[in-house]
């Protein structure tokens, strides 16, 4: 089992008109005396929509060199400069060099799976598509070209940073990703995944990072407010319909 990010921290203070000084959470990285630590090779950053997780990584990944809408260290665009300053104010703590690497955002998805079937067409890139399946990602649904992406791109021994790849996975779809994650992470890789769903959280031994207006604290599987919520309306979703509609 690899880690190859031990820790984030920030290596200097926000500045006080920033957005960024406002959020706990980001507040909350600390320095490099109380540095945020990742324990294990899947972490997962959780909590209620703008609570920070995806500009934590999205920082993290511009850290490590990745592109801001997405791909490995070697994508080259920009289809519009709106990623965050947090960046420039966040050290990585490396305890290794990771052989292989992706920045998986769905929001940018789009983006960058344009930027690789224009690369197919540059001579000297002739035949990338073959590292994504030989198929244009365009050429499939969002959640095939998402686990085309995953099964024929990441290699192992790598760092793979997904933010909510849920958003094109049905349920099934996602305990594929499940099992892809655990084939990478035998292979010597480590994850760290910003989601909302509590299917992706239940890999055995994560760690679950909750990010609220506290900050960031550790936080169970079975306490987070997604599984007791999925639990709750499953077991009765007449009742929380009825509830819900008053």
């Amino acid at each position: 089992m690899s880690v190859f990010l031990e820790g984030i921290y920030l290596n200097s203070p926000l500045p006080g008109d920033s957005y960024l000084a406002d959020l706990p959470a980001v507040r909350a990285v600390g320095d490099r005396e109380h540095r945020l630590k990742f324990t294990g090779p899947v972490t997962f950053l959780v909590g209620e929509n703008g609570s920070g997780k995806s500009t934590i990584l999205e920082a993290i990944a511009v850290a490590c060199g990745f592109n801001a809408e997405g791909g490995t260290r070697n994508f080259q665009f920009s289809t519009e400069d709106t990623h965050s300053e947090l960046c420039q104010y966040l050290t990585v703590s490396r305890r290794g060099y990771p052989r292989d690497g992706f920045f998986l955002r769905a929001e940018s998805f789009y983006n960058a799976a344009t930027y690789i079937d224009r690369m197919e067409r540059e001579p000297w890139c002739r035949g990338i598509l073959d590292s994504y399946g030989g198929k244009s990602l365009h050429h499939q649904s969002h959640g095939e070209s998402f686990l085309a992406l995953v099964q024929n791109r990441f290699g192992g021994e790598g760092l793979y940073l997904l933010d909510e790849p849920e958003a094109a996975l049905s349920p099934a779809r996602q305990l594929t990703l499940l099992c892809e994650m655990h084939q990478l992470i035998e292979m010597g890789s480590q994850f760290i995944v910003a989601t909302h769903s509590p299917i992706l959280m239940a890999y055995p031994g994560a760690q679950i990072l909750l990010l609220n207006e506290e900050g960031i604290r550790p936080i169970a599987y079975k306490e987070t407010e997604h599984y007791q919520l999925t639990k709750v309306f499953l077991e009765n979703p007449e009742r929380m319909i009825k509830r819900l509609f008053g």
